[in-house]
């Protein structure tokens, strides 16, 4: 029998922080979207109005983007047979997004990769090792490159489906948190699984304490992350996966060039920068990409932070955001392998 094993939590990032402690109203809010729980901290005198606010648009976002509502943008999509749709603006822009990461990171992301997820297991639960013959059948469905979009039409080819699950949560948190800044907002963090959105600092002038899930142990946390207005977010094998027969586990990023499950020796990529949405679909193309592609995207571009935990246990992270690290054991900031 296979054995199945997925981890839940409100965060694979801890967050730091707390209402009681500073002068400044505060307004807190928990709830279930997207698959995951989230919560979102907010102060100033408007802050719960704000956050209801807030809420309302993640849950509207998900109504548009979800891969399992068959009335969602996404579903329809997934259903069109080959027929243009017509979607939203926002459905629209972050199909468009994708794409463009697609092209950025040599498709280590693409979001036609949805019929391979499926098949895997990693969407119904009904885990099983495919064979290569229908892995090939499979990829020969895939393909960013075959997406057409014009304004807010999409149209795809008969057997193509996508899903927005590696960017969605990204783009949530940027929308939510511009809706929080419109509202006079300027300090919040918010948790959105293991994406991670901040405005400002503290009501108290110090940065945002974002702490690091340990991928080998995920009760602990390996260093925490000084921020201010910066998206933090993390992908890694351990949060969702299964272990076949034969004993190997698979992770529930597929590679879109190979079809498989990734395994390439990174255990988590955490990725910090000003878009939510950017270090979404970073986060899970850098994991894709592996360590030495991973370091030589990241000297190219230089508009994001990030650390890498190998499955080994060495630790690579930038040298702004170690800089930015306060780790739980010296130890480990001493191995920690800094790139400039």
């Amino acid at each position: 029998m296979k054995k199945a094993a997925v981890l839940f939590g409100i965060s694979i990032l801890s967050l730091l922080c707390g209402c009681g402690i500073f002068e400044e109203p505060c307004a807190k809010k928990d709830f279930f979207a997207m698959d995951t729980y989230m919560t979102m901290t907010a102060y100033g005198e408007n802050a719960e109005g704000a956050l209801d606010k807030a809420c309302s648009e993640i849950t509207r976002l998900e109504g548009l983007f979800s891969v399992t509502d068959t009335s969602s943008d996404i579903g329809r999509i997934n259903s069109s047979r080959g027929q243009p749709v017509e979607i939203s603006a926002d459905t629209a822009q972050l199909i468009s997004r994708s794409i463009d990461f697609s092209e950025l990171t040599d498709r280590a992301l693409d979001i036609t990769v949805y019929p391979l997820v499926r098949e895997w297991g990693f969407t119904t639960g009904n885990y099983a090792v495919p064979t290569d013959k229908r892995i090939n059948e499979l990829l020969d469905a895939t393909g960013y490159f075959n997406i057409s979009i014009s304004d807010n039409k999409v149209t795809l080819p008969e057997s193509y489906q996508l899903d927005l699950g590696s960017v969605a949560k990204g783009y949530a948190g940027e929308q939510a948190a511009e809706i929080l800044k419109n509202e006079g907002v300027s300090s919040a963090i918010l948790s959105l699984g293991g994406n991670v959105q901040t405005i400002g600092e503290k009501p108290d002038s110090t940065p945002w304490r974002v702490a690091v899930t340990d991928p080998f142990s995920p009760s602990d946390m390996i260093c925490t992350l000084s921020v201010r207005d910066k998206a933090v977010v993390t992908s890694g094998n351990y949060q969702r996966y299964f272990v076949s027969e034969d004993g190997k586990k698979y992770c529930h990023i597929i590679d879109p060039k190979t079809g498989y499950p990734v395994d390439n020796g990174l255990a988590a990529v955490t990725v910090t920068g000003d878009s939510g949405t950017y270090c979404d679909g970073l986060s899970t193309a850098l994991f894709v990409m592996g360590e030495e592609k991973a370091i030589e995207f990241w000297k190219e571009h230089r508009d994001f932070e990030m650390l890498i935990m190998t499955e080994d246990g060495r630790i690579i992270i930038t040298e702004s955001l170690y800089e930015n690290a306060e780790f739980t054991d010296n130890t480990l900031s001493q191995k920690a392998e800094v790139i400039k």
